[in-house]
């Protein structure tokens, strides 16, 4: 699929049909994850992959009403950063690289036509400290988000209609 094709009809899908996502499949939106840039090539993401049903509950109700997606998915990757890795002059630039690292994952899985959601963690100190507890995290790795992944149980919309608002634009100044 063209890159920006797949940008442009890229959606939250939220409901699974009842089957697994191959290694090969995982391996692929991982290595996908780990392709995106991070500050200074620190590459201070770390991933837990949860496909055990009653632990994919479990993160769900770390994360809230929002996450119940992760209550159907095949899997569900906490993406966490590890400060110890992190830029010594920047040391939150693991939030951004956290957050490229999912949308690689995103776009990686829609190309494989697997759907996915995006789950916030990461500022919400609740769902930090809880996704925390869940896994036993080291003070030094903290859960950034959550993404819920499995196959679509509706056909998705393949129209590609991007969002564009030209007032958020600004050529050369404000």
């Amino acid at each position: 699929m063209e890159t920006v094709k797949n940008i442009f009809s890229r959606r939250s899908i939220r409901s699974y049909e009842d089957r697994g996502i191959s290694e090969e499949d995982l391996k692929t939106i991982l290595l996908a994850g780990m392709s995106g840039p991070t500050c200074a090539n620190t590459r201070e993401w770390e991933f837990i992959v949860v496909q055990d049903p009653e632990m994919l509950g479990k993160m769900a109700d770390a994360n809230g009403i929002y996450a119940n997606p992760l209550r159907g998915a095949a899997l569900g990757i906490l993406i966490c950063g590890n400060t110890q890795k992190a830029f010594d002059a920047a040391k939150d630039y693991w939030v951004v690289d956290g957050a490229i690292a999912g949308q690689n994952m995103i776009l990686a899985a829609k190309d494989l036509g697997i759907g996915s959601v995006w789950l916030g963690t990461w500022p919400q100190m609740d769902r930090v400290q809880k996704q925390s507890e869940l896994f036993d995290l080291p003070d030094y790795i903290i859960p950034h988000s959550v993404i819920a992944f499995g196959y679509s149980k509706q056909a998705e919309d393949e129209s590609g209609t991007p969002y564009f608002d030209s007032e958020c634009i600004h050529m050369e100044k404000w």
